[in-house]
């Protein structure tokens, strides 16, 4: 069971698309309850009350966690060998954290073949090597793309500097051609 577990949130960092530089470190998840089966060649599970899966350059931290990964070999086996990560939801509190980027929302869908990462429920991303924060009714991350789309988007960041005129500079001398009456 914990190796099911340990090769999942190695797939989940891969489709959160964990920076290629930062050292590998072995995955953990803790929770308060955790229930796997499998059905056919996956294998599902849930983990529920202070889920925290933690991998190399990301944290998860969320109220329930649900996976589905593709087995392979015995199917008579209770846990398959895995081949691949199928689907992730993270739901309840969600906090998603890699370097210095985090998003927060209600829920969050992990879909690897699709290299994507819905998140729904108030969700927002901050950068905070930027300054900026994204937020939204729906955010889609699109991995390899380095590529955010944003439902109903409020993006905040630093100050821009004024683009107008310079107030305190004085109007330029009128030549004369300019002047009335010639």
């Amino acid at each position: 069971m914990k190796n099911l577990l340990l090769l999942c949130g190695c797939a989940l960092g891969l489709a959160v698309s964990a920076r290629a530089e930062a050292p590998a470190q072995k995955t953990t998840l803790d929770c308060d309850h955790a229930e796997m089966w499998s059905i056919g060649n996956e294998t599902r599970g849930v983990c529920t009350g202070s889920v925290t899966l933690v991998g190399t350059d990301l944290k998860i931290i969320c109220d329930r966690l649900e996976f589905v990964a593709l087995g392979i070999g015995d199917k008579s086996a209770t846990l398959p060998t895995l081949d691949k990560f199928k689907y992730m939801l993270a739901t309840g509190h969600v906090v998603i954290t890699q370097a210095d980027r985090e998003a927060t929302c209600g829920r969050a869908e992990v879909l690897p073949h699709e290299d994507k990462v819905v998140l729904t429920e108030n969700p927002v991303l901050i950068d905070r090597a930027t300054d900026w924060t994204s937020a939204g009714e729906k955010i889609t991350l699109l991995r390899g793309e380095r590529r955010v789309i944003v439902d109903k988007s409020r993006v905040t960041g630093p100050a821009i500097r004024d683009l107008g005129y310079e107030k305190s500079q004085p109007p330029a001398p009128a030549t004369g051609a300019d002047k009335p009456g010639k």
